[in-house]
């Protein structure tokens, strides 16, 4: 009985197996085949198993898609609910740019860009973006477009070869942002850079100019006709170069600007060269330009600098004066007038080097004539109007006779005043928001006042408004609600809430009714 049933089993395999007429099959061998043609079925099986579980996947991404279409779609891939695209969108393919242009700042607020006041980059990105060369989205936040300066000059203060850096298209038209600049605005070139290209990180150095009539180094010349006559000497030429060699290498500069001290590491600052370069005449009055170049600039720095240079040669002060300005000591130096200070060129000699074998030089040298007649068109005249018409540098002349360097209590600085001036990494503008203040005399005032203040030091209210000039302390303490305040002043009442003490330091300045600490309130 068994082997009958083992014949039916072998039947049966064999009319399964396929049958090669030249072949002779053993037991093993059907084995052999039996195995490999379940594998081959298995396979398939799971071939099967791919493609559905594929084929679900794509149906579920289909209708997801249906979904979020809001409709279902046609055999040709269409929704029948079509989008309706508001704005028409190209997408334009946009890569780093250099951009070179020159500026003349006398009617303009800075180059930053500075709500309710007209900038430099106020009406560069307006013509930009009138171009269609920027997006409404880079207009309104110009970091979406990468965009950066090499340095940030304030009121006033002009550019012969101001470079910035942003993403722009391939394809730009100068002239056609030319034409929709302002005159004394002008864009000469604009070269491909590399993608991490960064204007004011990647400049190693910066040249300023400044031009001035030469009357100021002769202390004699007082009538407006003496003036326009007096040609500068050759041994005026040498003093005046003499005393800017001074500069030239690593100094401490916490003389040449405001709130550094001494030890402070970022008033070191390296000027590679500082000199008188050429004498022009405009007007019947002759005029020299200096040429100053450095690795950066603080605040004030170059202004703090002629004016320094000013008064040694003209004999108010000795040579000894500039040793002192670089020492220890607190020295209060003139600033000298920024209608002259001019950005004339920024230095990228690393960057070149570097990939100079795979993107053009940002020297510009070939531009140099374009640039050149630009300021001869648009700087200079506005520079020479102001002296001879404006008598700028002879009205701060008459400002700094009997100038006393020695640091005065008395003396407070404008902190309203907008200047224009060199700008650097370490310039800070002000946010330009006009406080008007009541000053009271307080000079009487001794000792400090101790005050209670909340945790986000808004300090006190007051029915008085007090500026503490430079004396900076009050005497006593109020602590309670109703205190008075005593000392060599009429005493006021002072209304305190809060719970914490702090102390006010240096001027108070007042919005209002509320006494606000210019420096700091201290826990």
């Amino acid at each position: 009985m068994s082997v009958r049933f083992l014949q039916l089993f072998v039947s049966s395999l064999r009319q399964n197996l396929p049958r090669p007429s030249n072949i002779v099959r053993s037991g093993t061998q059907v084995r052999f085949i039996s195995i490999m043609s379940a594998t081959e079925q298995t396979e398939t099986k799971n071939d099967d198993l791919v493609q559905d579980k594929n084929h679900t996947r794509y149906k579920r991404r289909f209708l997801k898609r249906q979904w979020e279409s809001g409709g279902k779609k046609t055999e040709d891939g269409v929704s029948d609910e079509k989008k309706v695209c508001e704005k028409p969108f190209e997408r334009i393919k946009r890569k780093k740019m250099a951009m070179l242009l020159g500026y003349c700042g006398v009617d303009y607020y800075g180059m930053q860009r500075n709500p309710g006041v007209p900038t430099i980059e106020e009406d560069l990105l307006k013509a930009l973006f009138d171009a269609k060369y920027i997006t409404e989205d880079d207009f309104k936040n110009q970091q979406n477009a990468h965009f950066q300066r090499s340095s940030r000059t304030d009121k006033g203060v002009s550019a012969a070869r101001q470079v910035v850096s942003l993403k722009l298209p391939l394809e730009v038209n100068i002239e056609e942002i030319n034409s929709r600049l302002p005159s004394c605005i002008k864009v000469f070139a604009i070269k491909r850079a590399t993608n991490k290209f960064n204007s004011k990180s990647k400049c190693n150095a910066r040249t300023y100019s400044y031009t001035l009539p030469t009357y100021v180094f002769e202390p004699s010349m007082i009538t407006e006709q003496e003036r326009k006559t007096y040609r500068i000497s050759a041994e005026k030429m040498t003093k005046v170069n003499e005393v800017l060699a001074f500069y030239k290498g690593t100094k401490s500069y916490h003389n040449f600007t405001e709130k550094k001290h001494y030890q402070d590491p970022s008033s070191l600052r390296y000027m590679m060269s500082f000199k008188l370069e050429r004498l022009f005449h405009e007007c019947e009055m002759e005029f020299a330009e200096l040429l100053v170049k450095g690795q950066s600039f603080m605040l004030h720095q170059i202004r703090k600098m002629i004016g320094l240079m000013i008064v040694v040669v003209r004999g108010q002060t000795d040579i000894g004066m500039l040793e002192k300005a670089f020492s220890k000591e607190k020295v209060m130096i003139p600033t000298a007038p920024g209608l002259g200070l001019v950005l004339d060129k920024v230095h990228y000699e690393r960057y070149d080097a570097k990939f100079k074998d795979s993107h053009e030089s940002l020297s510009w040298d070939e531009l140099d004539e374009a640039v050149e007649r630009f300021k001869r068109e648009q700087i200079f005249p506005n520079i020479v109007k102001g002296e001879i018409e404006e008598n700028s540098m002879g009205l701060w002349l008459e400002k700094i006779k009997g100038h006393s360097f020695e640091p005065s209590d008395e003396v407070v600085e404008d902190k309203n005043e907008v200047i224009g001036d060199d700008d650097d990494e370490d310039d800070e503008n002000e946010n330009g928001m006009k406080i008007e203040t009541t000053k009271v005399e307080a000079s009487e005032i001794q000792t400090n006042i101790e005050i209670k203040s909340d945790k986000n030091n808004e300090v006190v209210e007051s029915n008085y408004v007090v500026t503490d000039g430079d004396e900076r302390n009050v005497k006593d303490s109020c602590e309670n609600k109703g205190d008075e305040i005593k000392g060599g002043v009429e005493s006021k009442d002072v209304v305190v809430d809060s719970n914490e003490k702090c102390d006010v330091k240096d001027s108070c300045e007042i919005k209002g009714d509320v006494i606000k600490s210019s420096d700091s309130a201290v826990n």
